[in-house]
């Protein structure tokens, strides 16, 4: 009887508990990496420079134990610095230095025995080219978080370390929460694990000048900045604020840098008080121009006092003896606020959590600044016309692929009157790449372009007077009507935005339905938000505009803002048409019956459209008009940049592309275009009219002959 029981029982083990204990075991395994199905049960793997790595960080974690304190048995390594910008300079790209991963916004979590990174949706086939087989890949925002994974890998009552200087507060407070429910600890680790094993191998931090970001750039002086900001600190009764963005301290204090990639920013922190400034930063960057600029050398409430770097964690401690109230700032949109190393500087009796002041005083930009925006994107609608004229004429007597193509528009924009860099990564996605919404091209994953398929370029420049934003998709063969009506569908919701008037007091999410609504009747969607603000000769993407239906936002647009509006259609697998345009906000001088007043949104990007792409069909006579003053706008600004520049084959294919289109058609050729109607109507008075002229012609032609 008992064997007959112990078989009852194992047969209930192995029906019910055995498959959902394989399907944890699957479940936690994340991405199946393609790469690494041949190496599956080997034993001997081989030893890489990251390897040898991963192991060293193992290493440190029990080094730890016996030199700082208690054991650590599992570490969690964002990609982020110490100001938490997702680009990050070569001597702070710790991860890539681990892991391998050259991609952005990315966290890895290593233990004793297993090591994972979580990266976003469009660089997943590129982390599965670099990463090592010791990693398992997931994806960000999935079902399975760092605290699933790490419960899955230790026992209850486990240390996780990570450190605090690289973490957001929202994001530590976030983990502490998720690992205690796995009764799991977060520890911070002051001392980077990373950088303890990187030692002599680490790069150098650049020690660039700063420069001044001159008053005919900027339109108003760094002084009357300081006074609007400690105004709302006033009204925020607080003492003074620490300012860790560099988006912020750039524009507060007129100066820009090139310490972190795509962004022109000064590695610092800035403290403001009532009676100080403090700015901390390499002394090695600063110039005696700088110095005049900052007013260094005295001593009252609108001098700069310099002090080194690293001393703002010292000061911090120092002065919240004496300030009764910090601001401290808070996530908004793309900013994730202070790190946790900030807010552990202070005791949380003084922290005024909010969100920065300067966000709101950067984005709405000056008289100065929007007529620079507006010149940027003129020479950057000009080297675009520049590089794809080119691949055009070039594109059947040479082989392309994505990294040549990305090249050669970089080349083009970097070459134009004071262009200072790039604003982002280039995004080239040719055939099936174009169908991934958020695809980031790189050596790993580079294709052969060719006539087959949609080509998506996406990219910016910076320039002294203002930062560019653009998307485009072409077609170097003959496109068929699907892609026609995908292309234009995207390309209705894009012209619809822009000539949009509607009162200021609109929330910015309730424009996005207008873009969306021509890919919906698609019963289709895309997942990117729909816009984002833009900066001045800074951030690509700045707080606090985000368009993107289903957030909730207490924001609304002024005048002034500028920001971008995107559409896309993706079929899996096959293709994906992309738009950009930045748009800039105006003023009509008209009231609303409610009190508010009319805003109208204004192009600003002036990059032709894909003539051959466009169904005339599927838009309206309206539409087709907004398309052809967008057109004309583009010949004469752009046009005339081209002529300046000598550069007369760019300015033909520009105004080969911008040509104008009818705006209306004769009701009997919509009909035979549409293919709707009475057929046998249109067979009489269009086709039998044409038979009967060819009749004609034919029989004189004859005449003559005889």
């Amino acid at each position: 009887m008992k064997s007959i029981k112990w078989f009852h029982w194992l047969v209930i083990l192995t029906v019910f508990v055995l498959p959902s204990s394989i399907a944890k075991i699957n479940e936690y395994r994340g991405y199946s990496r393609e790469i690494c199905k041949y190496r599956k049960g080997k034993l001997i793997q081989p030893l890489s420079e990251h390897r040898r790595r991963l192991f060293a960080v193992r290493e440190q974690m029990q080094i730890h134990a016996s030199l700082e304190g208690p054991e650590i048995h599992a570490y969690i390594l964002p990609s982020y610095d110490e100001h938490l910008n997702y680009e990050v300079a070569a001597s702070d790209q710790r991860l890539q230095y681990l892991t391998g991963f050259t991609g952005t916004k990315a966290f890895a979590a290593i233990t004793q025995k297993g090591a994972a990174l979580w990266v976003e949706n469009r660089y997943l086939q590129q982390a599965d080219g670099e990463l090592d087989c010791d990693w398992e890949l997931y994806r960000v925002n999935d079902s399975i978080t760092i605290a699933d994974w790490l419960d899955d890998q230790l026992y209850p009552d486990k240390r996780v370390g990570a450190d605090p200087h690289l973490v957001p507060h929202y994001l530590w407070m976030k983990w502490e929460n998720q690992l205690k429910d796995k009764f799991l600890a977060l520890t911070k680790i002051n001392n980077n694990l990373i950088d303890l094993i990187w030692g002599e191998e680490r790069p150098d931090s650049l020690n660039i000048t700063i420069q001044v970001w001159e008053r005919s750039y900027a339109g108003e002086k760094w002084e009357d900045k300081i006074l609007e900001l400690r105004q709302k600190l006033y009204y925020h009764k607080c003492d003074a604020m620490i300012i860790t963005s560099l988006t912020e301290i750039a524009y507060l204090l007129n100066i820009r840098g090139r310490d972190i990639p795509y962004t022109p920013v000064v590695k610092s922190y800035l403290i403001v008080s009532h009676q100080d400034i403090f700015f901390y930063v390499d002394r090695l960057k600063m110039t005696l121009g700088l110095n005049w600029h900052l007013r260094t050398d005295c001593f009252n409430e609108m001098c700069v006092k310099i002090k080194e770097y690293h001393q703002v964690w010292s000061d911090m401690r120092t002065y919240s003896q004496i300030w009764k109230r910090v601001l401290v700032p808070a996530p908004c949109v793309q900013e994730p606020g202070a790190s946790e190393a900030i807010f552990s500087a202070f005791p949380l009796r003084i922290i005024y959590e909010h969100i920065s002041p300067v966000i709101l005083m950067r984005a709405q930009k000056n008289s100065v600044e929007q007529e620079g925006m507006r010149t940027a994107h003129v020479r950057d609608g000009a080297a675009i016309c520049e590089a794809i004229s080119n691949l055009e004429m070039r594109f059947f007597t040479e082989q392309w692929t994505e990294e040549k193509i990305k090249f050669e528009v970089e080349r083009s924009r970097l070459s134009q009157n004071h262009a200072k860099g790039l604003s982002m990564r280039t995004v080239v996605a040719y055939g099936e790449h174009s169908s991934y919404p958020y695809y980031i091209s790189s050596n790993v994953t580079d294709v052969e372009v060719t006539d087959q398929s949609f080509l998506v370029i996406e990219s910016g420049g910076q320039y002294y007077e203002g930062t560019t934003d653009v998307s485009r998709t072409f077609l170097f063969g003959q496109p068929t009507p699907e892609m026609k009506q995908s292309y234009t569908m995207v390309l209705a919701g894009i012209l619809r935005l822009a000539h949009l008037k509607f009162p200021s007091n609109l929330r910015l999410s309730e424009v996005d339905a207008l873009v969306r609504s021509p890919i919906w009747e698609s019963m289709s969607d895309y997942p990117q938000a729909t816009g984002h603000g833009i900066g001045s000769f800074n951030a690509v993407e700045e707080p606090p505009i985000s368009v993107a239906y289903g957030q909730e936002s207490h924001f609304h647009f002024k005048e002034g803002y500028f920001f971008s509006s995107e559409s896309g259609y993706y079929k899996p697998g096959e293709y994906g048409v992309r738009l950009k345009n930045v748009l800039e906000v105006k003023d009509t001088q008209r009231g609303h019956p409610s009190g508010a007043t009319f805003l109208a949104f204004h192009d600003v990007t002036l990059v032709p459209y894909e003539p051959k792409l466009i169904d005339g069909t599927l838009l309206s006579a309206l539409e087709k008009r907004w398309l052809n003053e967008y057109n004309a706008k583009i010949r004469e600004l752009v046009g005339d940049e081209l002529k300046r520049q000598g550069n007369m084959q760019a300015f033909y294919w520009m105004m080969n592309k911008t040509r104008h289109i009818r705006e209306y058609l004769p009701e009997e050729e919509y009909r035979a275009a549409t293919g709707t109607g009475n057929r046998s109507r249109a067979f009489i008075t269009i086709i039998v009219p044409a038979i009967l002229l060819g009749l004609t012609v034919l029989g004189t032609f004859l005449r003559w002959l005889l």
